[in-house]
């Protein structure tokens, strides 16, 4: 059965979620990661990769990226930081096959997305920092699996929530999501009367002039 956290989260968009955050004082907008393949936002809570140089963990040898995929189901999210300098993917084409055959949510890589056209034709969602057709061997290694990592200015653990669509990307503590959704559907509801008020005809000024600014701060 799905999260019903997940639920409710598909169904906000970047802008109310980031304004809930803003209203509680809470950290988590990561900008500059535009959608590079797929439509439409995703949701899911975070199934976590680090990526850079140095030496993979002791055992057996694993394509980066697999232990992930492993892990994630209809319900999670990849988040992958490869914030080392060097350009070389972290996420690439057979990757992005592997998470839609696992019916993975969506990809958010702080880093170099590798074989975009291929994930495109695969309509899977993929959001990444940028663009590049170096591989990871003799580059890069996958440093560790559903372990603490950085996107953006924002440290995300596992099993935060992910939110992310054409606006921004969106984290999400655990332990904040339940207040951090309350006050989105609230936000957006409010919202939603407002339009109903300008398509009305009610006069736009009078609309947002007190309404909107005040939004935030009840």
């Amino acid at each position: 059965m799905s999260n019903p956290y997940v639920q409710r989260l598909r169904r906000l968009d970047a802008c109310a979620v980031s304004d809930a955050l803003d209203k509680l004082r809470l950290p988590g907008v990561v900008t500059g990661l535009p959608q590079r393949s797929g439509r439409g936002r995703i949701a899911g809570r975070a199934v976590t990769m680090k990526v850079g140089p140095g030496t993979p963990p002791p055992g057996p040898p694993r394509h980066l990226g697999c232990s992930a995929i492993e892990a994630a189901g209809p319900d999670d999210v990849i988040v992958v930081e490869q914030r080392s300098g060097i350009e070389a993917g972290c996420w690439g084409g057979l990757l992005t096959l592997g998470a839609k055959v696992r019916g993975v949510a969506g990809v958010v890589a702080d880093g170099p997305l590798r074989d975009v056209d291929e994930a495109v034709a695969y309509e899977f969602p993929v959001f990444s920092r940028s663009l590049t057709s170096l591989t990871a061997r003799a580059r890069v290694v996958e440093l560790g699996t559903q372990v603490p990592v950085q996107v953006g200015s924002v440290e995300v653990t596992p099993g935060d929530y992910v939110l992310a669509d054409q606006s921004a990307v969106i984290f999400i503590a655990e332990r904040d999501i339940e207040r951090v959704l309350e006050t989105a559907e609230t936000i957006v509801a409010r919202e939603a009367a407002m339009a109903k008020a300008i398509a009305a005809g009610t006069p736009i000024g009078q609309v947002m002039g007190g309404n909107y600014e005040h939004m935030l701060k009840d």
